[in-house]
């Protein structure tokens, strides 16, 4: 978790979310430098996927004192679901007991790394002041490998927790310490940059317009056997509104385009089906209903009331265009090709 709005007040005590459940399990939770999150939370993933791998190589050597169908079991336990890691446990839990009996290093050895023969999953979160700007090259390096990471965006269109500067996540119109005439620029497109890929999973979700395709995300990116990206709208004080309507102007934001859903799943593309789903549709109001009310916009009205209208016309222009180019790709599914077929396109070698 990147030292931002998403650790001190997601973290705050007395309460907090990182708990545990009856059984005492719950998130190993962890605070990164605001410029190096990505990293830190794949250096956790490696970590852990060396644990695993030392864990059943272990395994592997005590077959012979282990019982056939334990390490079978171990070894090849569909982890897929809650009811697979539930039954992965229990074999956990029965390994411990047989390694209990046995007086050797290696036995020793795997009762102390038992538990990482269970699936874990690594979430790194963090605003967009970190994804976007500082800590942009260290995600995309993360994003560029094919580890199991998912990757949170809490996106709030501004450097909240430092005070309110413009990030490059903040949209076309807005004001905010640097750019306190209103943004010129568009928003980076952080979510088609990481599709550009091919292999990563990206969503683009906000709950407060559709709590289904949001739940539908996290289980997907969850799922998904690689890199995966999800960036959430997250309403903010620095939008400038009362947030108990935090829900509603998130929906103002998905239907008039300027926050489009999707779901971009490369698994989709292995069934011959577009790899991207746009999950809301052509806008139904426009982009200057959803600005005006958020006090972020309308001081750039009070500032340069020509300026405002310009720039409100360049958002709504832009939202146009984004909603028009997501429709596009959602409608492009991408050529499969065989390794025989690019076998049988070699040339054949000749002799000089």
């Amino acid at each position: 978790n990147a030292t931002g709005c998403s650790s001190i007040y997601g973290g705050n005590l007395p309460m907090t979310p990182y708990t545990v459940d009856v059984n005492g399990r719950g998130p190993a939770w962890s605070n990164s430098l605001f410029e190096d999150n990505a990293e830190f939370g794949f250096g956790m993933r490696l970590a852990v996927d060396s644990l695993q791998e030392q864990a059943s190589a272990l395994v592997r050597v005590m077959a012979g004192k282990l019982g056939d169908n334990l390490v079978k079991g171990l070894l090849e336990a569909d982890q897929s679901t809650e009811a697979g890691i539930a039954a992965q446990r229990e074999r956990v839990a029965q390994l411990k007991k047989t390694l209990a009996g046995l007086d050797t290093k290696e036995a020793a050895r795997l009762g102390e790394i038992a538990d990482y023969l269970v699936r874990k999953s690594v979430w790194i979160l963090g605003g967009d002041g970190w994804a976007y700007d500082i800590g942009y090259g260290g995600l995309d390096h993360v994003l560029a490998n094919d580890r199991d990471v998912n990757v949170l965006i809490l996106d709030t269109e501004v450097y909240s927790n430092t005070g309110g500067q413009a990030s490059k996540a903040t949209p076309t119109g807005a004001a905010a310490k640097f750019a306190s005439a209103g943004k010129e620029i568009g928003k980076k497109d952080i979510g088609l940059m990481a599709m550009a890929y091919g292999h990563v999973y990206v969503a683009r979700v906000a709950f407060g317009a559709k709590d289904v395709q949001t739940l539908k995300a996290f289980q997907e990116a969850e799922s998904y056997d690689g890199p995966s990206l999800i960036i959430a709208y997250s309403h903010c004080i620095a939008h400038g509104y009362d947030l108990a309507l935090g829900a509603e102007q998130q929906k103002l934001a998905v239907d008039s385009g300027v926050w489009p859903l999707y779901r971009f799943d490369p698994r989709r593309a292995a069934q011959g089906q577009p790899p991207l789903q746009l999950d809301s549709g052509e806008a139904k109001i426009s982009a200057k209903q959803y600005m005006r009310n958020e006090t972020r916009f309308r001081m750039v009205e009070k500032l340069d009331p020509e300026r405002f209208r310009r720039l409100l016309n360049s958002a709504e222009k832009q939202a146009r265009q984004r909603v028009s180019l997501y429709k596009q790709l959602s409608g492009v599914s991408v050529p499969q090709i065989s390794d025989a077929e690019i076998e049988a396109a070699e040339p054949v070698a000749t002799k000089a």
